[in-house]
């Protein structure tokens, strides 16, 4: 029976694991949850509870046919395509309204279905998954969402005194998460995304000052991969009201393979949400890898630098910087809202400063050049004399902003009038 109300999200594979999800079933009926339950199992289903929808229906939504599905006995590819139609028919519930929370089980396959599943779930509401597989890196599966892993300690074979416990008090937390309510108040305070990093600090940290000033509430991502994966993802979800992305260097990590990109679709949110937004080119003189003898063979004869003993960073060169300008522009040029770009001259990192070790104006200047070239009509391109963490800068970049915000508002109000 489908929810009529606010429910629970129940998804698993029941084929192999119905008895365990017949009791977490029970254990959110007695705290008086409605349930609708999603069955990802390929082998089978269950009869000790309904299932609403089925996997034959979650095969369809990945473009294939349960039968065929069973018959190929690739578990990989089973496993794989069962996520994908999963996270389809999350997404359809989400638009539909009335989840409340969602909650999976299961070990590596089952695990791996639940959180891509879980993907498709908004910001706020929770996402509990109770796994064998929690204390594994699992960085990738998880996203950029706010899912909650939690050990079984025991393997979900079957039900024994402690799966059960822990299955009750998985229940317990998930229904007490989903009693905190994911809408907030709106009080009419705008809200800013700001990406920064160690070597941005200075400059994010009195950007971040200023706006709050004027009354906005400003919310800081480290560009560490995993950050700038998640910026993104709110700024889809509709979280802020514009942009300044002091720190891109994510994009020099894409571009060479550190280990702090996020991934292709870096700088696309804004644009695509057409928020306004003010891009600076922050730490692009860097890419970032683990320990010295980490870094790839291709790279060991390049200017290397240990920030930490667990992060060497990699000085760019001119063909990377011109390649990085002209990507970060034409992402920039796709904005329908008001943007820009600001280039501070004299060093784009705290390392990149007169006397510091990556401090280079000619590999900068190259940088600098191809953002020029590239930057289309009507991104403004800012030039500031002055290092990004000096305070000028970020008065700079924060009143760009500013007069940005005030733009959009009135263009709104124009085109509502029409």
């Amino acid at each position: 029976m489908m929810a009529t109300k606010e429910y629970v999200l129940m998804l698993g594979c029941f084929d192999t694991k119905g008895m365990i999800f017949s009791f977490l079933r029970n254990c959110l009926l007695e705290q008086g949850e409605q349930i609708i339950t999603i069955n990802t199992g390929v082998m089978g289903t269950t009869d000790l509870f309904p299932v609403d929808f089925e996997a034959d229906q979650v095969a369809l939504e990945a473009g294939l046919n349960i039968a065929d599905l069973r018959k190929k006995r690739d578990r990989g590819y089973a496993v794989d395509n069962m996520a994908k139609g999963a996270a389809k028919i999350v997404a359809d519930l989400v638009t539909a309204g009335g989840m409340k929370a969602a909650i999976g089980m299961g070990g590596g396959g089952g695990t791996y279905i639940a959180l891509a599943a879980m993907q498709a779930i908004p910001l706020g509401i929770p996402k509990f998954c109770l796994t064998t597989i929690a204390t594994k890196e699992l960085s990738r599966q998880m996203g950029s969402k706010d899912i909650t892993l939690m050990p079984s300690i025991v393997d979900l074979a079957g039900l024994n005194s402690i799966s059960k416990l822990l299955i009750r008090q998985a229940t317990a937390a998930v229904c007490a998460m989903a009693k905190v309510k994911a809408t907030q108040e709106d009080t009419g305070v705008k809200r800013i995304a700001i990406s920064m990093f160690g070597n941005t600090t200075a400059c994010v940290d009195k950007c971040m000052e200023l706006l709050e000033k004027q009354g906005y509430e400003v919310l800081a991502f480290h560009a560490t991969g995993v950050g700038g994966k998640t910026m993104e993802s709110l700024i889809r979800e509709g979280c802020f009201d514009a942009l300044l992305d002091i720190t891109t260097t994510e994009l020099a990590d894409e571009l060479c393979e550190g280990v702090m990109s996020a991934g292709p679709d870096r700088m696309n949110a804004a644009a695509q949400m057409g928020i306004p937004q003010v891009v600076v080119p922050g730490c692009l003189d860097m890419v970032n890898f683990a320990q010295m003898d980490t870094v790839p063979e291709l790279y060991k004869s390049r200017k290397l630098y240990s920030w930490a003993p667990d992060v060497t960073l990699m000085r760019t060169n001119q063909e990377e910087n011109r390649i990085l300008g002209e990507r970060l522009a034409r992402k920039v040029n796709q904005s329908a809202a008001p943007a820009a770009i600001l280039l501070p001259l004299q060093g784009i990192s705290q390392i990149d400063a007169q006397g510091g070790v990556f401090y280079h104006p000619e590999t900068d200047k190259i940088l600098f050049e191809s953002i020029r070239k590239y930057a289309a009509d009507p991104v403004q391109v800012i030039e500031a004399d002055a290092h990004i963490n000096d305070e000028e800068f970020a008065r700079m970049a924060v009143q760009v902003l500013l007069d940005m915000i005030k733009q959009h508002t009135t263009d709104i109000h124009k085109q509502a009038q029409i």
